[in-house]
């Protein structure tokens, strides 16, 4: 009798726990549909005087409400692969010293260094860029850039314009260093489960530091190391406030990486407290959810990336 008490006490405590899982799991996705829905519902008149036109028009004239999202998906799209151009192969080499390379006393202190960056907000991040890093950008790195690459044929219509330190490229430098924790830590401590004998062994048979880390603890760790950069990449597209200060918030689409421009992300901050009821409040909601469009497809690639690997592997 007691057992059978004992029995269905955990079978009780089991069912409870799993009722509570799938109640939590649906919340997530009645929340995230919910969201979606909201904007969708909002940017339909935008979508309905624009129709696919909205999509591939630089034109954003509130006056005159005319509105299209190419210029700000461009800049979303533009300033997030500069910065994970930059971020990723610096994140995976301070991962690789870490893990590889560092004197086993400093280890815990630069990986808690580099993991302070994650806790800073955006705000900071934009204050920095535009009372610090935007003079260094005006004055050094911008006028160097179009003296020399502005030159070179076939890629210098990319280091065109004069050096006014706000710009694409700026957004991009500074993005970079906002998902760089987010790549190194996650890098770290998947480097970190690869099997010390493994290692072992390949040293052994003479391979040198560079071979290790190409030919087993990068394909060992593949699967999270590309999970991190996508977390990175998350965040990259959705950043506002630190965008929104360097960027320049120009509303027509520049070849120029060093030209000013916008996100979709910060033309919504910039412009929305001043937004009319009606059609330009639609199309700011339209740019809402063709951003949350574009992250549920680079998570979606992500995830079905990670699948294959899953199933080579």
């Amino acid at each position: 009798m007691e057992r059978a008490r004992a029995l269905g006490r955990l079978k009780f405590s089991d069912s409870g726990f799993r009722l509570a899982t799938v109640v939590s799991a649906l919340i997530v996705l009645i929340l995230l549909a919910g969201v979606a829905i909201a904007l969708f519902v909002g940017a339909l008149p935008a979508f309905r005087e624009f129709g696919i036109g909205f999509l591939f028009s630089d034109e954003w004239n509130p006056p005159k409400e005319r509105f299209g999202a190419a210029t700000a998906i461009y800049g979303t799209l533009v300033t997030s692969l500069l910065a994970m151009l930059i971020a990723v192969p610096v994140g995976l080499g301070i991962a690789v010293f870490l893990t590889e390379l560092c004197w086993p006393p400093l280890r815990r202190p630069i990986g808690i260094a580099i993991e302070l960056l994650a806790g800073i907000p955006s705000i900071i991040y934009g204050i920095w860029g535009v009372y610090y890093f935007r003079p260094v950008m005006q004055s050094y790195i911008q006028p160097f850039l179009i003296s020399t690459l502005g030159n070179v044929p076939g890629i210098g219509f990319l280091f065109a314009g004069p050096p006014l330190g706000y710009g694409v490229l700026t957004a991009g430098l500074v993005l970079a260093l906002m998902i760089l924790p987010f790549i190194t830590a996650v890098s770290r401590d998947v480097f970190d489960t690869v099997p010390t004998v493994l290692k072992e062994a390949a040293y052994g048979v003479g391979a040198t530091t560079f071979e290790v880390v190409g030919n087993i603890v990068i394909p060992f760790t593949r699967v999270g190391v590309i999970g991190g950069v996508m977390l990175a990449l998350g965040r990259a597209l959705g950043e506002t406030m630190a965008v929104t200060f360097v960027v320049g918030n120009a509303t027509k689409i520049q070849t120029s990486i060093l030209a000013q421009g916008t996100t979709i992300s910060a033309m919504i901050a910039n412009q929305f407290a001043d937004a009319d009821p009606g059609l330009f409040t639609s199309s700011l909601l339209a740019l809402g959810f063709i951003l949350f469009v574009i992250s549920f497809l680079v998570l979606a690639a992500a995830r079905w990336m990670l699948a294959r690997l899953e199933m080579k592997a």
